[in-house]
Parts: C-alpha cells; structure tokens; sequence
C-alpha cells in the first residue's frame, strides 16, 4: 500500500498532479474541496453541515473532514493506497489524520511539498482567473491565500519532515517535467521499501 499527502501553494498545480499521481500508481485520490462539494450537491446530512459552515464564511471543522475521509478510507478496503490532496493544512489536522489512519493499520508514506515561487503563483492564477472567472483569483486574493497557505503548511513542512517523510519537488518546470520528479521520487521510495 502507497499512501502520500501532497502540499503546494494554491496554483501550483497540486491538484492536476494529485490525478496524474492516482492514475499511474491506481491510488484513490482524496481532495477534501471535492469531497464536501460532492456532500453539499448530494444534499447529504454531511452536506447541509458543510454549506451551513461556508454560508456563515467559517472553516468547515477538523472532526466533520475527519469523519468524511475516514468514510471514505473505508469504502476503499482493497485500495492500492491514498492520495490525500488539499488535508491535512495544520498539525492538529495531521494528528488527527495519522491516529485515524494509525486504527485501520495504515500510514503516510511520503509526503510531496510541491514547491513554486509566489511571483509564479501569482501569474499561473490570474492568468487562470482570466479563462475561468473564478472569484477567488483576484490579486489581493491571491496573495492572502498565498500567506494563509504559508503560515498553515510551514508548521506542517517541519512536521512531517521530522518523521523524514518530506520530498520537496521542484514545481517551476511544465506539468509533464514536474511529474516525471515526482515518479521518480515515489520510485526510489518503492525500491527502498521493496527491499
């Protein structure tokens, strides 16, 4: 079993990268924005707890994410591993991520921090905001979103890099380059643990 969580500032194509990631290896990627919109659009009990959240503009709570990953960890029984895209953001979150995953005898395997100057990142997101509309790609956005990501996933970075899990991916170079980085990380990773 192949578990990863995958870090990286908002445009740094975390997420396309995630789906490539879960493609090649057959892993069950997990993006907890996609999960609870799914709940929200479903109308589910779960749903209408998140909506009530974001219609007040409040943090949907650790316990509800938690509760809704640990669902779907095990509808996935036979699973090949997990990708665990856009959580944990804090250390109380990857406490939490590693006792609930700790019961059913599972772990984090590697953790990939995909790493983008934030000029980049701001020119990869307003170029986006342009084809797309998206109401949170505007600049002051961006650079708030940018700062917010900072000060959450720093902590995290140190976290997960005392247990020696941390591989930092140079994020700068075309989707196809920055993939090819990552396989050959989670390669070398295989080949160790094979061993």
């Amino acid at each position: 079993m192949l578990n990863i969580v995958i870090f990286g500032p908002p445009g740094s194509g975390k997420g396309t990268q995630s789906e490539k990631i879960a493609e090649k290896y057959r892993l069950i990627h997990l993006s907890t924005g996609d999960l609870l919109r799914e709940e929200m659009k479903k109308g589910s009990d779960l749903g209408i707890k998140v909506k009530n959240y974001i219609n007040k503009g409040e943090l949907v709570p650790d316990e509800i994410i938690i509760e809704e990953l640990h669902l779907k960890v095990s509808e996935h029984k036979n699973a090949k591993g997990f990708i665990f895209d856009g959580f944990p953001r804090t250390i109380v979150q990857a406490e939490m991520l590693d006792e609930m995953l700790s019961k059913k005898d599972i772990k984090i395997d590697i953790v990939l921090n995909i790493q983008v100057e934030e000029e980049e990142l701001v020119s990869r997101m307003m170029g986006r905001a342009k084809d797309s509309n998206r109401s949170d790609d505007k600049e002051d956005v961006i650079y708030k979103r940018i700062d917010i990501y900072k000060e959450q996933t720093f902590p995290l970075i140190k976290y997960y890099k005392n247990q020696g899990k941390i591989v930092n991916i140079d994020g700068m170079a075309e989707i196809g380059k920055v993939f090819e980085k990552i396989c050959h990380a989670i390669d070398i990773y295989n080949s160790v643990k094979d061993r």
